[in-house]
């Protein structure tokens, strides 16, 4: 659960002039709308992956819900709050009784469907992959996004915030939409942008969804790559330095995500611990970064032990001692074998920051000033679906 920043924490002491270079450059971004018209239909459906690879798939419906084969054919019902648990059998789905090369459950009266071990809007796919079992939620876009800015953030924090988190969201889930495997779209974890279905969903998600309907951020009339994470530690990055490709629009800016809980942490590690979770040097002895991004995160880093040394990646050290992001630094604690790891941040470091955008909504900015400030040179546009 996330944690609120306390009332009289006041972050924007340091940065009053980042502040105003950052109002000034709002005000110069140019705000274009844009209609993209999709055919005829009343939704704008994204194909979720709930499970994928699965043994079996436990599947109902709040309401009495048609089975279909993959040629739409119906082979039966499945009754209000009943369901089955369905598997691959033959190289086809097979749901009780029923079998095919796919199966749709589709739920009656605007029901919800049970996929795996929650509830969600829309309906479902089953369909068999590599010897096991696909199960994709069928979803309109926003009602999609009422859940994932409850996953991705507090359904309480402000409404500012709330909204560009939308916008961002809605824009990344776009750009994967666009970029499809043939099968789905976007997964429900991390790697993608958490979804968990009703359980997430709250007033506030679903009024700063409906606010910003339809509103996507562009660069050069496309939909961006609109990354985010929780908090930068004081300054984003540069996604060349995260993922290789630069991108005009994923540039690093000064966040303003000081006072939070994610903003500055350590860890500490004994030497047999941090030696058992870094392999082939031994007992560690040192460990120097030797590559940074221009911001202090650690693209690379010598470790050294009694047996021999190695050259790490940030990211591969991060995820051997479970940090929260790279920008660390590790140091021996005087008069012991221990070491002590420093950190700031939460996450990659590209793009919106999350608790950035809480304190600069507290601080009375509103969601087009920072999309404009995390994303550069972009230009906020309306998908139309008719």
């Amino acid at each position: 659960m996330i944690c609120s920043v306390p009332q009289s924490c006041n972050p924007f002491a340091s940065f009053s002039t980042s502040l105003q270079r950052f109002k000034r450059y709002w005000w110069t971004t140019l705000l274009i709308w844009l209609c993209w018209v999709a055919p005829a239909q009343a939704q704008l459906l994204l194909r979720v992956a709930i499970e994928d690879g699965a043994n079996q798939v436990k599947v109902g419906s709040t309401t009495k819900a048609i089975v279909r084969d993959g040629n739409g054919q119906a082979l039966g019902e499945l009754v209000a709050m009943g369901g089955g648990v369905a598997q691959t059998k033959s190289g086809k789905v097979a749901l009780g009784n029923w079998q095919g090369s796919q199966l749709w459950i589709d739920p009656s009266n605007n029901g919800n469907v049970w996929i795996g071990n929650g509830w969600y809007r829309g309906r479902v796919l089953l369909v068999p992959r590599n010897g096991r079992l696909t199960a994709i939620n069928y979803v309109d876009l926003e009602e999609y996004l009422y859940s994932v800015l409850g996953a991705e953030m507090d359904g309480g924090w402000p409404q500012e915030a709330l909204k560009a988190q939308a916008v961002a969201a809605r824009t990344y889930a776009l750009y994967k939409r666009q970029r499809s495997n043939g099968i789905f779209d976007v997964g429900d974890d991390q790697g993608w942008q958490v979804y968990k279905g009703l359980v997430t969903e709250s007033t506030g998600t679903v009024a700063a969804v409906n606010a910003t309907r339809g509103q996507v951020l562009t660069y050069n009339g496309q939909a961006i790559l609109a990354a985010f994470h929780s908090a930068s530690g004081g300054h984003t990055e540069n996604v060349e330095d995260v993922w290789n490709e630069p991108l005009p629009y994923l540039r690093g800016v000064p966040d303003f995500d000081q006072g939070t809980p994610v903003f500055e942490w350590t860890k500490t590690f004994s030497q047999a611990d941090l030696s058992k979770r870094i392999s082939g040097v031994g007992n560690v002895t040192t460990m120097t970064p030797q590559r940074t991004s221009a911001f202090g995160s650690i693209l690379a880093m010598k470790v050294v032990g009694d047996k021999g040394a190695r050259v790490m990646s940030g990211e591969d050290i991060a995820s051997a001692l479970g940090l929260r992001s790279t920008r660390f630094q590790v140091s021996r604690k005087s008069g012991t074998t221990s070491f002590q790891v420093t950190g700031r941040g939460f996450g990659h470091g590209v793009g919106l920051s999350q608790w950035g955008a809480y304190n600069l909504a507290r601080a009375g900015y509103n969601y087009q000033q920072i999309l404009a400030h995390y994303y550069r040179n972009t230009a906020l546009a309306k998908i139309e679906v008719r």
